[in-house]
């Protein structure tokens, strides 16, 4: 599951100290009322105990209160600088990886990435033969983007005369009907997809009404269907089994997206000049040179070497004489210094857990252009 990085690229390009907090936010449950309580006074004597300026304590209390109205267990992701809160996230579900609090010279994204690791948009759209339900949502968040009714017409439906040619001719209304009714469904869904990015459409409701509305969408998105066999649920209830199906879809979608890049990365093994890196140098190089298209990354594996955080390109480096002369922001994880480094050359980010990568390596990207000496640019004059 690739997650695109470009949208931190600005806040990596600012300067720190940054403090973080990725704390549990659950609220109201009565053996957690008294841990809620006294978070956001913990929290400020961690910063206050990490040299973390006053007023970015302060900011970091306030924001780190329990967070009402999201079902527990809910997790926070907080970056505070120079007294503003540059990022607030309220996460559904408890810690990925331990609580931290922390003051640091680049932001680490890493505990962010790894509770959403996909801001993946996709669409559900319930339909019936008379009307759709439209709803724009992103993986790993309770609440839907939007919700969109489309209400077509329904006059004359249920009036079904007793044979005969009026009943043909009847018949032929009534489906004239629905496929102005999915026509008008499947122009809502082409909208929100374009406007949206949406790489996945999950297509649930009465069969006659999903195949209508497949028909009448956008050919570049007929592709993005999953269909669920499930009929629309009564307004204003639940339905806990659709929704499972609807999370499953979006697991299959991210299994085949994985599974595509590490057959990518495979294609290339024993290529004279691969598009590939592979190793944790091989890595740090091609993210110098801005290569890197997608970096796949074992980040436990990472988690004792560390980096030079740069304020210029090429934004990291694992020696002094390899900075180019751009200032040294500081000395941090190399997990946190790669991520940063390929939001800052506008690459995605795969993580990967132990045994995913071959031959126990730790971190490998897909690449640009190839390497190696017959590579364009690298042949000798």
């Amino acid at each position: 599951m690739t997650r695109q990085l470009h949208e931190f690229a600005d806040l990596y390009r600012r300067k720190g100290p940054w403090c973080l907090a990725y704390v549990d936010a659950s609220a109201g449950a009565t053996d957690s009322l008294e841990a809620a309580e006294v978070r956001p006074g913990d929290v400020r004597k961690a910063l206050a105990k990490q040299g973390a300026p006053p007023q970015d304590q302060e900011a970091a209390e306030t924001a780190v209160l329990p967070a009402d109205g999201y079902p527990s267990p809910v997790s926070r992701f907080l970056l505070v600088q120079q007294g503003t809160v540059a990022l607030n996230e309220v996460l559904p579900g408890p810690l990925v990886v331990p609580e931290r609090v922390s003051v640091d010279p680049i932001p680490d994204l890493l505990p962010l990435l790894k509770h959403r690791p996909e801001e993946l948009p996709y669409i559900v759209a319930e339909v019936s033969r008379e009307d759709g339900e439209i709803r724009l949502q992103y993986a790993g968040r309770s609440r839907p983007a939007s919700v969109q009714d489309v209400e077509g017409e329904t006059e004359d439906i249920t009036k079904l005369p007793a044979g005969g040619w009026s009943q043909d001719k009847f018949q032929r209304q009534t489906e004239q009907i629905w496929r102005r009714n999915a026509d008008q469904v499947a122009e809502a869904i082409d909208r929100i997809v374009d406007s949206s990015g949406a790489r996945l459409i999950v297509l649930a409701g009465d069969v006659r009404a999903r195949g209508l509305v497949l028909d009448q969408l956008a050919e570049a998105h007929k592709g993005l269907v999953s269909m669920i066999d499930s009929h629309p649920r009564p307004a204003g209830t639940s339905n806990g089994h659709f929704e499972d199906e609807v999370q499953e879809r979006v697991a299959l979608f991210w299994a085949e997206e994985q599974e595509q890049i590490m057959d990518r990365l495979a294609q290339q093994e024993g290529q004279a000049n691969p598009e590939s890196a592979m190793g944790f140098g091989q890595v740090l190089t091609a993210l110098q040179q801005a290569q890197v298209e997608i970096l796949i990354l074992n980040d436990g594996a990472l988690a004792d070497r560390q980096l030079f955080a740069l304020g210029a390109e090429p934004w990291v480096a694992s020696a002094e004489e390899q900075t180019l002369g751009a200032e040294v922001l500081g000395k941090v994880p190399a997990p946190a210094a790669l991520v940063r480094a390929a939001a800052l050359t506008d690459a995605s980010l795969l993580l990967v857990p132990d045994g995913v990568l071959p031959h126990g390596t730790d971190a490998a990207a897909l690449l640009r252009w190839p390497t190696g000496p017959e590579a364009p640019g690298n042949k000798a004059p």
